[in-house]
C-alpha cells in the first residue's frame, strides 16, 4: 500500500459534545444542530470521544448513528474523524475501526490501550497492540499517546510504525512532558501531522514543527479555536496572541466549573444545541454556570462566533 496523502497545514479540531436529551437519549437532532456550527466555522471534528462525547455511556448502536450522523452533516466540510475510547484489547480497538470504517468517516483514532486496574502497558505490549489492530484494518488511522491512562508509546517505536503503515495519517500526542512532545514532531512530523491534546500546548506545537492541537472548548468557541490558526498562518501576531489569551482564559473557565457539563449547560444558555450530560455525568449548578458565562460574556465570544 503506498501512503495516503496527508496535509501538513496547521490545523485544529474539536472533540464533539454527543447531546443527550432529558431522559438519556441521544439527541439527534440536536446533534445535527451541532455539527451544523462546527462546520460553518471550518474547524475539523472527532466524534465519540470518551471524554467530549462521553463515548464510554455509548451503546454501539449509539456509537453507529453518532459516526453515521457526523458523516452526514459534515464529510465533504471539514474532517470528520471518529475517536473512540479507550479500549483493553485490541479486539475492541479493531472492531471500533471497521465501525468507523462502515460510516465512511475520513479516519479514525487508535486510542491508548488501558489495561485496567491503574497498569500502564509495557513497550513490549504497546507494540504488539498496535501490530494487532494496525494489521486488523485499513482505514486511515490517527496514533494516539496520552497521559491519562500512564501510556507513553517510546519515541524510536513512533518513528518505527509511521514509517512502517502508509495509512497511519496523524499523531495525537497529550502529555505534559514538553521533551517528549518535541521528540515526537521531530520524529514523524515531516510524514504525518502532529497535533497536542488541549490548547495549553497550542502555540508551543506551533513552535516546534507541528501541526496544531485538539480541544473541547472548540463546541462553545470552534471560530476563535480556527482563528488561531489562521492567524499563524498568516503570520499576524498580535491577533493571534489575542485569540490565544482569549481561548486559554475559556479553557481554563470551561475546565475549572465542570467541563463537558458544563460546556452543554452554557450551550444551551446560549441557544445552541448542547443537550444534556448523560449519567453518571449530572447537570451542572448554576453558580458554576453562570460563572462561565460571565467569562464568556467578558471575552465577548459572542462576536467571534456570530451568535
Amino acid at each position: 500500500m503506498s501512503r495516503l496523502p496527508v496535509s501538513l497545514e496547521p490545523s485544529t479540531f474539536v472533540i464533539s459534545i454527543t447531546p443527550f436529551d432529558a431522559d438519556g437519549n441521544v439527541d439527534e437532532a440536536a446533534f445535527r444542530g451541532h455539527l451544523r456550527r462546527l462546520a460553518a466555522s471550518g474547524i475539523g471534528v472527532y466524534v465519540g470521544g470518551s471524554g467530549s462525547g462521553e463515548g464510554y455511556t455509548l451503546s454501539p448502536s449509539e456509537m453507529e448513528l453518532v459516526l453515521n450522523v457526523a458523516v452526514e452533516e459534515l464529510k465533504g466540510k471539514v474532517p470528520v474523524r471518529a475517536m473512540g475510547v479507550e479500549p483493553r484489547t485490541a479486539k475492541q480497538m479493531v472492531d471500533f475501526l471497521r465501525l468507523a470504517k462502515s460510516a465512511d468517516v475520513d479516519a479514525a483514532q487508535i486510542y491508548s490501550l488501558d489495561v485496567g486496574h491503574g497498569a500502564a502497558p509495557q513497550d513490549e505490549e504497546i507494540a504488539a497492540y498496535f501490530t494487532d489492530v494496525l494489521e486488523g484494518s485499513d482505514v486511515p488511522v490517527v496514533l494516539s499517546t496520552h497521559q491519562s491512562v500512564g501510556y507513553k508509546m517510546s519515541i524510536p517505536y513512533m518513528a518505527q510504525i509511521v514509517e512502517s503503515y502508509p495509512h497511519i495519517v496523524g499523531v495525537n500526542v497529550t502529555h505534559q512532558d514538553l521533551g517528549y512532545v518535541s521528540q515526537a514532531v521531530d520524529a514523524v512530523a515531516k510524514t504525518v501531522p502532529v497535533h497536542v491534546g488541549g490548547p495549553m500546548q497550542g502555540l508551543t506545537i506551533l513552535a516546534l514543527g507541528g501541526h496544531g492541537y485538539l480541544s473541547s472548548d472548540g463546541n462553545v468557541a470552534p471560530r476563535l479555536c480556527v482563528s488561531v490558526i489562521e492567524h499563524y498562518k498568516a503570520g499576524n501576531t498580535t491577533a493571534m496572541m489575542d485569540a490565544f489569551g482569549r481561548l486559554i482564559k475559556l479553557f481554563g473557565t470551561l475546565l475549572g466549573n465542570g467541563g463537558i457539563r458544563v460546556t452543554k449547560a452554557a450551550l444551551n444558555r446560549l441557544g445552541l444545541p448542547g443537550g444534556y450530560p448523560r449519567r453518571p455525568r449530572l447537570p451542572v449548578e448554576d453558580a458554576r454556570l453562570n460563572k462561565v458565562l460571565q467569562v464568556i460574556e467578558e471575552l465577548d465570544i459572542a462576536s467571534i462566533e456570530k451568535w
